[in-house]
């Protein structure tokens, strides 16, 4: 972590000095602002927390709620989630009060008496090494508290705005603050009064019956599975023996649980199989008790008993799989001839059953998708054709999620004898690890993904899918890391230049490479503006085939060795050896002839090139910065 290059810090480091809107930061809600995002779900929490990383973008993030949520619906956490924690800053902290699933337990009918259930498999949970970070259970509103500490340290010092309700907003087209929003208050002195906010861009993150996306005439359409569900937080004395275990359950009487262990130690949730629900039910099922969701649980759980002691939450809920046409204001026949300026996010566009444990880390991933492209366009970094990049990326992202949970859910809802295959649903399960994960994603060629012509060069890192991390070390103090954990969410590029067989400072194409990343008037780090540290918009690394102590940092070109801060200090953190007992070349197949890996500022890959393809590198990133040569001449 870098922190004295302005001085001397004595106090927490996590804490950035205020800068820019962050300094003398307006209590109330002002009047015009950059972005408004209704709604403090994981979404918009995320979407607010990376625009506080720009000091220049006034960024308001409001909620009908008086305060902090006390306890969320969502719980699973998949590991891709946790590798966007880590850019965050709080992976460790979350992990460490997080429940961890390591294993997934499967219980059906017991062949000599179908009354009784016994276990009949276990699964690992990961069993390929997806990810160095683990699949966790951690109540939603943690995870919020999480995301608020890291944007009131933040320089812009963003806090919530509780206590406004959304009610409308219109687009007019015009002026610096084209977008005219509603609100009322809904506590306090004001409660009921209505108040007008202009802002140039909104952000719909207000769930599933979401206003926004009413008001700029999206609609979810999609299908009900006619099949309820209760879920319950309990704590409770029990027999049963994997209860702090994942388990899939289906018993012989009929009816399934999905037990998913909490944090903590004693709470659990269970996803209870309440049955088919008749089309004229008309929301009856919904009215199911506690006391019958529990019953429904023991006769489930036979020959164990469950004595619930205390319930923390429960709800009923039929399983929908619902998806809008664009997550944008702008109408089909309209694209091209406008940019968007309001977006939807998370619930608000995208709808499934809880089962798969997909939406708040698809709805995350939602917000960082965004949120860096509205502060590259509002800092005037990129042109605004950048953010019609964002319903095309993840309206395809959001309808495979809710064709894998169409096939997941329908499994857990199938009586055990339904299935041709006695293993099926666990062989479901490992065999799709990978998705639900949340590393099936992979964006498809665009202004800001490129084609995958050098793929060859680095066949662990697949253009447009997450930038996976692997083992280095940090040559000016001998430190072990994992390359990826060096990457903070502070909006900037990467750029990975995994080095030929030479050594630092030899002649040849690293040394070439760097004298033009650092001069070429086509190098994108040209667009970087005069009076910012030349590592401000664009993170260049080094990373050498030999190890640390091969590797003479006095001779690494000073393009992997930028000065920072008013002293002008040298950074020297950007510059590794291999790890010789996992060497990252031969763990992500890396040419040995070097290669330059390009990763966008929500950590997927977007270009694979040859050392020496300086042009295709600053052709590629033309497009993208608004005061470089030939930007935007491409568009989205």
């Amino acid at each position: 972590m870098q922190f004295h290059h302005h001085g001397y810090v004595s106090g927490d480091p996590r804490v950035e000095p205020a800068a820019g809107v962050g300094i003398n930061r307006p209590t109330g809600l002002p009047d015009e602002v950059d972005v408004l995002i209704v709604g403090t779900g994981p979404a918009g929490m995320l979407t607010a927390a990376q625009l506080s990383q720009f000091p220049d973008v006034t960024t308001r993030i409001v909620e009908r709620r008086p305060g902090r949520l006390a306890i969320g619906q969502a719980d699973g956490i998949q590991a891709r989630s946790v590798e966007t924690f880590q850019a965050f800053g709080f992976a460790e902290r979350i992990i460490a009060e997080a429940y961890r699933i390591t294993e997934m337990a499967f219980w059906k009918p017991d062949p000599a008496d179908h009354s009784r259930i016994v276990r009949a498999a276990r699964a690992v949970d990961d069993p390929a090494g997806i990810s160095e970070f683990p699949h966790l259970i951690v109540n939603q509103a943690r995870v919020l508290d999480y995301f608020a500490e890291f944007m009131a340290n933040s320089p812009t010092r963003m806090t919530p705005d509780y206590g406004y309700e959304f009610q409308g907003l219109k687009v007019s087209g015009e002026g610096d603050y084209p977008v005219t929003v509603t609100l009322v208050h809904t506590s306090g002195p004001d409660e009921g009064r209505e108040r007008t906010i202009r802002a140039k861009y909104v952000v719909g993150a207000d769930g599933a019956r979401s206003k926004v996306r009413e008001s700029i005439g999206c609609h979810l359409a999609g299908d009900q599975a006619n099949h309820a569900w209760g879920v319950m937080d309990v704590l409770a004395v029990t027999d049963f023996p994997d209860i702090r275990t994942k388990c899939a359950i289906q018993s012989g009487a009929g009816g399934s649980i999905l037990l998913i262990p909490r944090e903590g130690g004693h709470l659990f949730r269970m996803y209870v199989d309440l049955g088919e629900v008749n089309p004229n039910d008309k929301g009856a099922v919904r009215k199911t008790t506690i006391e019958q969701i529990i019953g429904k649980a023991n006769d489930i759980l036979h020959p164990y008993t469950l004595d619930v002691r205390n319930v923390a939450w429960h709800s009923v809920y039929e399983v929908g799989h619902r998806l809008t046409d664009r997550f944008d204001d702008v109408l089909p026949e309209d694209r091209g001839t406008r940019t968007p300026r309001v977006f939807i996010t998370g619930d608000a566009c995208h709808t499934h059953s809880a089962k798969a444990g997909q939406g708040m880390n698809v709805s995350m991933q939602d917000g960082f998708n965004l949120a860096w492209k509205l502060g590259h366009v509002l800092e005037g970094r990129s042109p605004e054709s950048l953010l019609d990049s964002y319903s095309a990326e993840r309206q395809v992202v959001a309808k495979n999620l809710i064709d894998f949970d169409k096939q997941w859910s329908t499994l857990m809802a199938r009586k055990p004898e339904e299935f041709e295959d006695p293993a099926e649903l666990e062989t479901f399960y490992t065999s799709t690890a990978e998705f639900p994960a949340g590393f099936m994603t992979q964006y498809a060629p665009s202004m800001l993904v490129a084609e995958a012509q050098h793929q060859d060069l680095a066949t662990g890192f697949p253009v447009g899918k997450r930038f996976k991390s692997a083992p280095v070390l940090r040559v000016c103090d001998t430190n072990p890391m994992h390359l990826g954990h060096h990457a903070k969410a502070d909006g900037r590029w990467r750029i990975y230049v995994f080095a030929d067989t030479a050594q630092a400072g030899s002649p040849g194409p690293v040394a070439d490479f760097a004298e033009w990343i650092a001069n070429s008037p086509e190098s994108p780090l040209a667009a970087t503006p005069s009076n910012a540290d030349r590592d401000a918009w664009f993170d260049v690394k080094v990373i050498y085939q030999q190890d640390h102590t091969n590797v003479d940092i006095n001779a690494v070109p000073a393009a992997f060795k930028p000065t920072v801060g008013p002293f002008k200090l040298t950074y020297l953190e950007k510059v590794f050896g291999t790890d010789p007992h996992n060497d990252i070349f031969d763990l992500r197949g890396l040419s040995r002839d070097g290669v330059v890996v390009v990763v966008r500022p929500d950590q997927y890959v977007a270009n694979v090139l040859p050392l020496t393809a300086t042009a295709e590198l600053g052709g590629f990133f033309a497009p993208l910065l608004a005061s470089h040569p030939g930007a935007g001449l491409i568009q989205a």
